[in-house]
């Protein structure tokens, strides 16, 4: 018969819990907040474990890049224009943390409106039913135009863009990223996906015009990812666009002879994404350095990671 009783434990080999390895120890433990302390002590008293760790290497990272000169390139989904971020990614650039400056077609439309009238993202909702959604007078006219002027003197769109901006002297221009970067003559590259973007069923829409400044600024993108070597790459809220424009850039600039292995990438955003994810953490830093990704509201985690970048250039 077989025997089903209970397994003995008498004979369980056990060893002394102090000579186990354990991945987490009280050395690493957060600290407890105390009243009217710095930012500076608040980042010190994060626990060293997972997410807090990861934000700690972030931004030593960035420290050392922005020290070295290095290249810090941030590549942006228009959701970070939205959530009110502007002020915090102008600073970073007037203080030439941020050296480079990427983002999708929806980008320049939020960030045009912001500087024309200093509001921005319609209710999609309460106008697709009417057809009315998109549809703008001024958004989609002065973007047109910028973009078919600037493809006639073989410059990049988001620099076209951006000097329109400036040529317009909008009341809200101080809000711009697009202006600013003209300004401050940092590049800065827009990459259309054709279709996705409202001002491409206005009137003045030219689709030779869009195409050829948007692959003229992959091209200038391309340059940026080439100077990366110890820089850092962030992807902000991009789930799709941007993650595959650097992959591809990345890739040809490995194939042009660049050096280009030992950088990091980081990924934020507010849910975990696969092309984020693979082309942006994994993939790119297989050759070398350290891909990070950072779940969290764009309008909480990147002020928070940008004000610790900025505390932490003061120590040094």
């Amino acid at each position: 018969m077989t025997d089903w009783s209970p397994i003995s434990l008498d004979k369980v080999k056990s060893y002394p819990l102090k000579d186990r390895t354990s991945k987490v120890n009280i050395k690493n433990f957060g600290k407890a907040w105390q009243q009217g302390k710095s930012l500076s002590l608040w980042l010190e008293s994060l626990p060293e474990i997972l997410a807090g760790k990861k934000l700690i290497e972030i931004v030593d990272r960035m420290v050392r890049a922005a020290i070295q000169g290095k290249t810090i390139i941030l590549a942006m989904g228009a959701h970070a224009i939205k959530v009110g971020l502007n002020p915090v990614i102008l600073d970073l650039m007037d203080r030439r943390i941020i050296t480079g400056l990427a983002m999708n077609g929806a980008g320049i439309i939020h960030d045009a409106e912001v500087a024309m009238v200093g509001h921005t993202s319609e209710d999609v909702a309460a106008e697709i039913g009417k057809g009315s959604f998109g549809m703008a007078e001024e958004t989609g006219k002065f973007l047109n135009h910028a973009i078919s002027e600037g493809a006639g003197q073989n410059s990049g769109l988001g620099r076209s863009i951006g000097a329109m901006l400036i040529k317009e002297n909008f009341p809200y221009n101080r809000y711009s990223l697009l202006t600013r970067a003209c300004e401050l003559d940092i590049p800065v590259t827009v990459h259309v996906a054709m279709g996705t973007d409202i001002i491409h069923f206005h009137p003045n829409a030219d689709g030779a015009a869009i195409g050829k400044t948007s692959h003229l600024d992959f091209r200038i993108f391309a340059r940026l990812v080439s100077t990366l070597e110890n820089g850092v790459f962030i992807n902000l809220g991009s789930a799709v666009i941007m993650p595959e424009v650097f992959l591809k850039a990345l890739s040809l600039v490995r194939n042009l002879g660049y050096g280009v292995k030992d950088f990091t990438t980081v990924n934020m955003d507010f849910n975990r994404h696969y092309r984020p994810m693979t082309n942006v953490v994994q993939r790119p830093t297989l050759e070398g350095g350290k891909g990070y990704n950072l779940v969290g509201h764009h309008e909480i985690m990147f002020p928070l990671l940008a004000a610790a970048v900025i505390e932490g250039l003061s120590r040094k």
